[in-house]
């Protein structure tokens, strides 16, 4: 018989994900803060709890997907959190992405309580999350996630054991790092052919036969040309995660020079109200510096 899933967190990510394990077949119990999205992925045939307390201990397998690392604390050990309602044996799998370093503290509480833990936190953005092609990286014991492998790939088409717990945390680090400055480099490269008039699908199209293509110049290319910049992954967010980044690097004794200029360049963004675009808006903070606009008309 298919694990009982709790899900907690139905943001831009979460809703997607819980509406395909409800396709593969799992029964599902779901909390989130916004009632919304609980009612529209309950009329997808899941049951709703009225606290992770209740999703606990409704589930054998435990999935978090929230904003950052101060709200899977309180989800997880909060007085109705997570721990409160888990009975043991139950395996806790955070795919948020926050602090490797809280989750490895997470993880001592949960076993004190005879809960596994894995952290794993995903790629893909929202496209992913909707599709099921998320890559998923995991840190935690093999044998708890070959337990979960078959919920895992409900979600996502690549999955990779990390290591210990923190260590699918400290790949995402490095994933959101790639991506903020490959997004970064992709902008200056667009205004600057721009601003020398050479025509902007013309260059993407050149780009993408040589050594500059990239997963983000395919995917964020064509919507940056029509301007548009609904968000699959909003800067705020990828702002607070070069933050995470940030901390995790000074924990750690890695300079992160390149990192924290583009985390300025995402906060400047914010400062002037586009922090819920999407992060490939990055470019029009380059196009206001160069007086010069790649999207067409």
């Amino acid at each position: 018989m298919a694990q009982r899933i709790g899900f907690i967190g139905l943001g831009i990510m979460g809703k997607p994900m819980a509406k395909n394990l409800l396709k593969a077949g799992y029964a599902l119990t779901v909390h989130s803060r916004s009632r919304g999205p609980v009612e529209e992925v309950v009329k997808a045939g899941a049951k709703a709890a009225a606290s992770p307390r209740e999703v606990a201990a409704a589930g054998e397998v435990i999935i978090t997907m929230l904003p950052n690392s101060p709200d899977v604390e309180k989800v997880v050990l909060g007085e109705a959190g997570v721990l409160a309602g888990a009975k043991p044996g139950t395996i806790l799998a955070d795919m948020s992405t926050i602090s490797p370093i809280v989750s490895q503290r997470l993880a001592q509480e949960a076993a004190k309580r005879g809960v596994a833990m894995l952290d794993a936190p995903v790629s893909g953005g929202e496209k992913g999350a909707i599709e099921g092609t998320l890559s998923i990286m995991v840190g935690g014991e093999k044998a708890t996630l070959e337990k979960v492998t078959p919920i895992f790939k409900a979600m996502g088409r690549t999955i990779t054991h990390l290591g210990s717990v923190g260590a699918g945390g400290f790949v995402k680090c490095a994933n959101q790092i790639i991506v903020a400055l490959n997004l970064t480099a992709i902008g200056e490269a667009l205004v600057l052919g721009a601003k020398a008039g050479v025509d902007p699908e013309l260059m993407i199209q050149a780009l993408m036969g040589g050594m500059a293509a990239s997963r983000c110049l395919e995917m964020k290319g064509p919507n940056i040309l029509k301007g548009n910049f609904q968000p699959g992954f909003k800067i705020d967010l990828h702002y607070k995660d070069l933050g995470l980044i940030m901390e995790t690097g000074r924990a750690l004794g890695v300079p992160l020079p390149v990192t924290a200029l583009v985390q300025e360049m995402f906060n400047a963004l914010r400062v002037k109200g586009r922090g819920s675009l999407d992060h490939s808006a990055v470019i029009t903070l380059l196009e206001d510096l160069a007086g010069v606009q790649v999207r067409k008309p």
